[in-house]
């Protein structure tokens, strides 16, 4: 077996593992699924880190954030009929809805702040259009501090409700969209994730997907020279 395809089984494990038991498989649970030894297992996440695919824990080989998956709590809960997920931020949130597919409802908080919100969503697809989505910062920034851009990627009940947010936290203004986009980004983005075949989208493919549904401006350009994104 190649290395990649190693790697792209490893993650298709992972990813649907979250899937089916909401939560992260343990090394030893992807030794067995991969008949590999840990050491290979470790060998393949970190690959997989060094490319964005994953993230583990600092200082240890062990599983993190499989976006759109979180293996700690976070302010975004993604909630199916028998099952459930956390998602890092809205982006991963409809990137779960899309994944698993049939109703969920997700439930958050409006800027992160007090207001709940249950958002109710089919196949990837809200039910609720009047909300937007706030990027304070572009995607090409997002592997400078992953942690801190999927935390402000935030559901708002309007743009000027972005503006006054921004203002009272001192943080950047930078992209609003609503959530059906949101969605529909989403849903392109994590199509193929759970697939045994799955690569880590290039700089020049993410940017295809931006384009193709709209996002053309300045904001969504990447580095496309780049190995990976």
């Amino acid at each position: 077996m190649t290395r990649q395809r190693f790697d792209s089984l490893l993650h298709h494990h992972i990813i649907t593992t979250f899937i089916q038991q909401g939560h992260a498989p343990t090394n030893e649970q992807l030794a067995h699924k991969l008949g590999a030894s840990v050491d290979e297992i470790e060998s393949g996440l970190l690959r997989l880190e060094a490319t964005h695919g994953v993230l583990l824990h600092p200082g240890r080989r062990e599983l993190w954030v499989a976006h759109p998956f979180s293996s700690s709590p976070t302010h975004t809960w993604v909630q199916a009929a028998t099952s459930g997920w956390w998602a890092t931020c809205m982006w991963c949130a409809l990137g779960i809805s899309a994944l698993v597919k049939g109703k969920v409802a997700i439930h958050t908080r409006i800027g992160g702040e007090s207001e709940p919100v249950q958002i109710d969503v089919v196949d990837g697809v809200p039910l609720q259009t009047s909300l937007f989505v706030h990027f304070a910062d572009p995607p090409r920034k997002a592997w400078d501090n992953i942690h801190h851009f999927c935390a402000r990627l935030l559901p708002f009940r309007s743009r000027d409700d972005v503006v006054d947010w921004a203002k009272r936290h001192q943080l950047p203004v930078g992209e609003v969209m609503p959530i059906t986009l949101m969605a529909d980004l989403a849903r392109s983005w994590y199509s193929r994730h759970a697939d045994v075949d799955w690569e880590k989208w290039t700089p020049a493919q993410a940017l295809e997907i931006f384009q193709s549904i709209g996002l053309v401006s300045d904001f969504w350009d990447l580095d496309t020279s780049a190995k990976h994104y």
